[in-house]
């Protein structure tokens, strides 16, 4: 009997009268009788009742009377009423009856305590259940998050002092989750796993999918001193293990712990393998996450390095790199390395970084030779090769323990590259910790493995198809420049032709016109001077004088014309006369200072009063190039006085103030060729002008200024005779540049 309450005494009389709880049913005392025959109890003196066994109480605490009413729930005693009074005497019925309805409206408030109480402990379990489950859905990928949340639930849902879960792996438990209690306990818990399920004394029941219980550890743990000691440590005296099983296995467990001895109810049971099947529920959850995830990341990774593959057809370093990048992730290394067989050596094709020391001590022994490494030997086989462990005595002299040892890792798995020519290189992943790897990496190493030799064979492949493209493009460009030159060998031998005729057929009667107009000129003066000693009026004279003047000029309007036709026709057989002078190797620098010094004078003897800043660049390791030097001296006189051209007329129309006319010659070292640049500041070329500038006779310079032939000559010379290339970059209104790359040697076309 245990006291629930107690009213109406002094403060030393609660304490005595407490003091005789929890009171044995075989007591003879009031609440005893009524409690064990369902009656009331009626006692007018207690001091005259030879059967009362508490007189001393009553004598202490003063009490004569007392009166006992039972409290009855569903036909069983559940407790009792209890009042005593100072006096001797009887109750009154009405005191009595008054008393029993006291006793019903306790028992009325002791069932709806347990009604909400079970309600809330059910509540609370519903609870408790939905809040796992929500981790177990926002924790996918990790079960620790579920087993903390499952240890302290279980802890306050049972009143444990502590509860801990554990999984089972290989017969061994490891402690996955545990509720604190203070450090000492807490280390205490910790230091005793990982380990084997059969040094717990009930492991063999746990085993078998038994629920295990510990009533009291102080007698359960009495042969086991060292158990006992630690469990002390702990605090704890009570504890309820249950079992993690899945398909019929048993795969962790559940343990709650209790500072006071005695037994678990079945309700507490049941929660904790509701709570363990939940475990279970996130493990295989987790499992099935972990493995889809794996697929998709290898699928993903094997569609990344698919997308490297394609996007380097000339280069399989990257798709090492990607390789080696995406191995490690995906098998759990440490580092990983791609290796090349190259002759008799292995070579180090990529690797995923770790430190500069670490990297450094990777990179040192490569290239490593084949030959007396049974590890390489075993791979050039097309054998995969696993260590796993550097520290066995095995590799005691091996050079791979001294690597293992710079690296920083204990395990190493090794897998060839097979092709169809053989084994040419490998994939090697590592680990901190020893131990074989498992079946799935194995595998999706050889997958790697495989896309790596796709990479090889496909940059192969393109490298030689790459080659006989640029074989067939060379062939290509080379019967292009021989069928140019054969064109241009007939163009220039027609128009050698067409001007062999223009100078017999036009040459002579041009001449016999400039020569006889000169001398009709000569003539009129002398017409003058004998018409001034003719018999003449004067108004005849005036008419004459007029006339012979107009003639006069008429006939110098005639040699003037003369010349420029005379011009043109000895540019055309310029242009289209076998080129002059030797083939030879020139230096391209005095070339080009001797053609801006030719062309400058040249200028101020033409035209009076000509002025220009001359600017050079010339690359000092310009060199020399095979070529023809007066044909190039003419291009560049060409360019060059075309640029003096523009620059001093944009002076002119900018009006001179405060421009000044420059011309810029450089020079570069391409290697196999030389670039020559001349830039003028002049009026620049307009688009539509650009797209003819090298048409021949085509100008934009005033009648008897061009004859549209310089650019022209300039372009052959420069591309039909030397094989060169000439452009223009210019901008209307502030510049022209044109730039003249020339091969260093080469088979030159003579011009005809």
């Amino acid at each position: 009997i245990k006291l629930a309450g107690i009213r109406g005494i002094s403060r030393e009389g609660v304490e005595l009268f407490g003091a005789n709880f929890p009171m044995p049913l075989d007591r003879q005392t009031v609440t005893a009788r009524t409690i064990k025959s369902g009656t009331i109890v009626h006692i007018g003196d207690v001091l005259d009742d030879q059967t009362y066994d508490n007189k001393g109480l009553a004598a202490q605490t003063g009490y004569r009377n007392c009166l006992g009413v039972p409290m009855h729930s569903k036909g069983k005693v559940v407790g009792a009423i209890f009042v005593a009074r100072t006096e001797p005497g009887a109750f009154p019925d009405s005191q009595v009856h008054l008393l029993q309805i006291f006793a019903d409206q306790a028992v009325i408030a002791m069932e709806n305590v347990r009604l909400f109480n079970e309600t809330k402990e059910a509540l609370q379990r519903q609870t408790a259940t939905a809040d796992i489950l929500k981790v177990i859905a926002s924790s996918p990928s990790d079960v620790q998050p579920v087993f903390q949340a499952i240890a302290e639930e279980s802890n306050h849902l049972l009143n444990g002092l502590s509860t801990a879960v554990f999984s089972l792996i290989d017969d061994v438990l490891h402690l996955m989750a545990h509720t604190r209690v203070n450090p000492a306990a807490d280390a205490s818990l910790e230091a005793l796993f990982p380990r084997p399920l059969s040094a717990l004394v009930f492991g063999e029941a746990i085993r078998n999918g038994d629920v295990c219980f510990i009533s009291d550890c102080e007698v359960d743990y009495a042969a086991h001193p060292a158990i006992l000691e630690s469990v002390r440590l702990r605090g704890w005296r009570s504890a309820l293990y249950v079992p993690l099983s899945r398909d019929g296995k048993t795969i962790g467990m559940i343990s709650v712990t209790r500072r006071e001895p005695g037994s678990f109810a079945e309700r507490h049971v049941q929660l904790l393998r509701t709570f363990a099947d939940q475990a279970v529920i996130a493990i295989e959850n987790t499992r099935l996450f972990n493995e889809t995830q794996e697929a998709l990341e290898r699928q993903t990774a094997t569609a990344d390095i698919l997308k490297v593959i394609a996007s380097s057809p000339d280069d399989v370093q990257p798709v090492f790199e990607a390789i080696a990048e995406r191995a490690n992730k995906l098998a759990g290394g440490y580092a990983t390395v791609v290796l090349r067989i190259v002759g008799d050596a292995i070579e180090l094709a990529a690797f995923t970084p770790i430190s500069e020391e670490a990297d450094a001590a990777l990179k040192a022994p490569f290239p490593v030779p084949i030959a007396g490494n049974p590890e390489l030997e075993a791979i050039r086989r097309g054998e995969m090769s696993e260590i796993v462990d550097t520290e066995s005595e095995a590799y005691v002299h091996d050079p791979i323990r001294g690597i293992a040892r710079a690296r920083g890792f204990r395990s190493r798995l090794a897998v060839p590259l097979k092709s169809d020519s053989g084994v040419i290189g490998a994939i090697s992943v590592t680990r901190v910790t020893p131990g074989k790897f498992a079946e799935h990496h194995i595998q999706l190493l050889k997958t790697f493995a495989d896309q790596a030799v796709i990479a090889i064979s496909n940059v192969e492949l393109f490298q030689e198809v790459q080659q006989r493209t640029r074989d067939l493009s060379q062939s290509l460009d080379d019967l292009r420049t021989a069928q140019d030159r054969l064109v241009q060998t007939e163009k220039l031998a027609s128009l050698g032709q067409l001007t062999a005729g223009i100078a017999h057929e036009i040459k002579n009667p041009l001449n016999f016109v400039n020569n006889f107009s000169a001398l009709s000129a000569e003539l009129t003066d002398e017409l003058n001077d004998l018409l001034k000693r003719a018999a003449l009026t004067d108004e005849m004279q005036e008419e004459v004088g007029e006339l012979t003047k107009l003639l006069q000029e008429n006939l110098q309007k005639v040699v003037q014309h003369g010349k420029r036709a005379d011009s043109i026709v000895k540019n055309m057989l310029l242009h289209s006369r076998e080129g002059s002078g030797e083939q030879r190797s020139a230096d391209i620098n005095a070339l080009v200072d001797e053609s801006l010094n030719l062309a400058y004078h040249g200028a101020r003897a033409e035209k009076a009063g000509f002025n220009i800043t001359l600017q050079r660049d010339f690359d000092a390791s310009a060199g020399v190039a095979e070529l023809f030097p007066q044909e190039i001296t003419r291009a560049l006189l060409n360019l060059i006085s075309n640029g003096f051209y523009a620059a001093n007329r944009r002076k002119v129309e900018n009006g001179g103030a405060g421009f000044e006319p420059t011309l810029l010659a450089t020079t570069k070292n391409l290697g196999g060729s030389v670039e020559i640049r001349i830039r003028d500041n002049g009026t620049g070329i307009l688009p539509e002008v650009k797209e003819k500038m090298f048409n021949p006779f085509f100008t934009t310079k005033p009648a008897g200024e061009g004859t549209g032939l310089g650019l022209s000559m300039t372009h052959d010379i420069v591309v039909k005779q030397h094989g060169g290339r000439i452009d223009v970059e210019t901008e209307p209104g502030k510049f022209t540049e044109f730039v003249i790359v020339l091969p260093r040697a080469g088979n030159l076309q003579k011009a005809k």
